[in-house]
This record gives C-alpha cells, structure tokens and sequence, in this order.
C-alpha cells in the first residue's frame, strides 16, 4: 500500500525527533576557560585574615581594606605572632610591664622576614594587624599595642568584622542639617 504525502511527512518527522543531539563542548569549554582566568585574576584583591575559631572579633563600618603585613593574634590563653605562640595571657597580666619581651622580640624578627626592604627603613611605614576577642580586656589590648610602638611598628590596626551600617544610622546621618 502506498503512503499519501501528508503520511510521509508525518513518518519523516518523527524519526528526526528521535536522533541523537550533538552537545558543542568546544564552546561549552571556552566559556569555562574564561571563567576560570576571570576569576584567578579578581581573587588577588582579597586578603585573607587567619581564622581563629576561639577569637571572635568585634563588629564595626569599615571603610579600608586590610592590607598585607604582620598579624598579632590574641586568644584568650595565648599571643600569637604570624600564627606562632610567643606568650602566655595570664603571664602577661600578671606581669608589671607594659611592653611585652616576648611579643617585642618576634616582632622585631617578623620586621626581617615579612616586611620589604623598602619598608625597613621607616618606622611610619611598619604596619601590624591586632586579631583580638571581643572580650579581651582592655589592659591586655593596650600592653599589646605598647610593644608593637616599642618594636618601631608605626601603623597598628585592628582588625574587625565588616557590617552593613544601619538604616537607622543611615536615615539619622541624612536628618541631621548641615551648617
């Protein structure tokens, strides 16, 4: 029996439907490639703070970045230099000094190490970054800060958690009159 046209066309029809679909991965590889360079090349403005998971550090509206230099942790028990325990907590407070040996004498090591030539040469230049508890006391934060002056550091930050400022913030800095 012979097929009318319309059958024809119909029998053609779904045997197209039933090829197999070629996936293009020459296009599919080119934007991953892409991609991947993108973000290798973006990654390098973040810098990385040590993660300490018994340090929790206070929250505030950061305007700047942190930038690359000497980190001092503070925990609860110990002082730590570039990840390395260098003193005691309570050996500190017990102490009668305001700079710490300790904490004075790895800093000036990590002056060496750390910091480029460059930056040797002035003190203003010297930065460190204080990581510490919330909940420090603020004795220990001052001998802290003390010995990082008494090592030639010029510049001490601290380091903080970034928030978004609140709106009631943000309304009450639009309220107010200039004058």
């Amino acid at each position: 029996m012979q097929m009318s046209k319309r059958a024809k066309r119909m029998e053609k029809r779904n045997l197209r439907g039933k090829r197999g679909v070629a996936l293009n991965l020459v296009s599919l590889m080119d934007i991953f490639t892409i991609l991947v360079f993108f973000l290798l090349v973006n990654s390098s403005d973040v810098e990385v703070l040590p993660n300490a998971k018994d340090v929790q550090l206070p929250e505030s509206v950061a305007e700047q970045k942190a930038r690359e230099n000497v980190v001092v942790l503070v925990t609860g028990e110990q002082i730590l230099v570039q990840g390395t325990p260098v003193a005691n907590v309570d050996q500190v407070m017990r102490g009668k000094s305001i700079v710490i040996p300790a904490l004075e004498s790895a800093l000036r090591q990590q002056t060496d190490r750390v910091l480029r030539k460059a930056s040797m040469a002035e003190v203003i230049d010297r930065e460190v970054t204080i990581m510490g508890d919330r909940e420090l006391p603020y004795r220990l934060l001052k001998r802290v800060m003390a010995t990082c002056t008494a090592a030639d550091y010029g510049r001490i930050s601290l380091a903080v958690l970034q928030r978004a400022p609140s709106r009631q913030a943000a309304v009450n800095n639009r309220a107010e009159p200039k004058g």
